[in-house]
């Protein structure tokens, strides 16, 4: 049976190029990139050069770059670290009601710190208007955070123009961006965007998992999350796992945006157009949202129980986040959908590597589940 995997918002399958680098960096260019000998200036070089080619993709430079072990690191460095920087400043943090768990958690923990956070709602199609952030920042924001698509529904938020409206009402907010959904399938720009700081992840792009990068602003202060060693410029001290950062940047070198994104598109409304054809099937996800990722319900049959019918079948798709295991989806939740719609919700996500013949296999599975799983109480 033929596997059929559409959860690529949840982790991409490693491309053969990062894989294979990711094995020379282990058994050729081994050494330790801090060593001064020459096993050790070669893995620096090789890590320079993932640099070079990550920034590059942002539209940064190479300076403005740190990697991390992931979104999760990355996105509690900055929270933590603005708000130790900027705690002097004022104790107000903004951020959306949708953001990934790193951002919601990290922010909870702040609020129990004494710092006061703002969770902004979204509306029906999973976008937080404007007027929101403009009612919400003041002189007292030391942080704004807002991811730049969400990883449940595919919401595009204008990160342009939230940025010009955080640093017209207060220029000295730190201003934040969760890309990891929208990098390599979109054009980012954090420097022309305002953006102070920014996060993205390997393992959503057909890098390895564990690895991620995060772009600083020249001239941004951050307290840095760990202690220990002199490596990133004590930003993001330890030795780096060059394995994994250069096979992080092989797949960065495979990114084609256009072209891609005119052929997830192609697959989305094919998806779509067959969708409308089952009875009981609700489309969540808007029509201006990122069209990698769609989130449907299928009313009557709860998620999981849907989920697991389609796994028999080879048939891989997310009931939510990856990282909520399972829990009810607060995003959906703040979109105000029903609570009947929210208990059968299922995200499918495409990569590059799906075609039609994925479509077809969830289609007619997702319909014979209808047929006798509907019957289930």
């Amino acid at each position: 049976m033929a596997e059929h995997y559409l959860d690529n918002s949840a982790t991409t399958v490693t491309c053969k190029a990062a894989a294979e680098k990711a094995l020379h960096m282990m058994t050729v260019e081994y050494g330790n990139p801090s060593s001064l000998h020459k096993k050790g200036l070669s893995a620096e070089l090789e890590l320079e050069r993932a640099r070079e080619i990550v920034a590059s993709s942002l539209s940064v430079d190479a300076e403005e770059v740190y990697f991390t072990s992931g979104s999760t690191e990355s996105n509690n460095t900055v929270l933590f670290g603005v708000a130790n920087a900027k705690k002097r400043s004022g104790n107000k943090i903004v951020t959306t009601a949708i953001e990934h768990s790193s951002i919601i958690d990290a922010c909870n923990k702040l609020k129990s710190d004494g710092f006061e956070v703002v969770y902004l709602t979204p509306d029906k199609d999973g976008v937080v208007p404007f007027t929101a952030f403009e009612d919400a920042v003041d002189e007292k924001t030391i942080l704004v955070a807002v991811m730049a698509v969400n990883n449940e529904v595919g919401a595009i938020m204008n990160i342009e123009r939230i940025g010009k409206i955080v640093k017209r009402i207060n220029p000295n907010a730190h201003f934040h961006c969760d890309a990891v959904q929208a990098y390599g399938k979109m054009l980012l720009k954090p420097k022309k965007w305002n953006v102070d700081t920014l996060s993205v992840s390997s393992h959503k792009v057909h890098g390895p998992k564990g690895v991620g990068a995060l772009f600083v602003r020249k001239g941004v202060r951050i307290t840095p999350l760990l202690y220990g060693g002199q490596q990133q410029k004590k930003m993001r001290p330890g030795t780096e796992c060059a394995p994994l950062i250069a096979a992080f940047s092989e797949a960065v070198k495979e990114f084609d945006i256009t072209a891609n994104r005119e052929y997830i598109t192609e697959l989305n409304c094919y998806l779509k157009a067959e969708l409308t054809k089952l009875d009981g099937v609700t489309i969540n996800s808007s029509e201006s949202a990122l069209p990698y990722v769609m989130n449907i319900s299928v009313q009557g049959i709860k998620s999981e129980t849907m989920l697991h019918h389609l796994e028999q079948d080879e048939i891989y798709v997310s009931s939510s986040s990856a990282c909520s295991k399972g829990k009810k989806s607060y995003v959906l939740s703040a979109m105000g959908i029903d609570d009947k719609l929210i208990d059968s919700s299922l995200r499918i996500s495409f990569s590059k590597y799906n075609n039609k013949d994925d479509i077809d296999a969830f289609i007619n599975s997702l319909n014979k589940g209808i047929q006798t799983l509907a019957k289930v109480k």
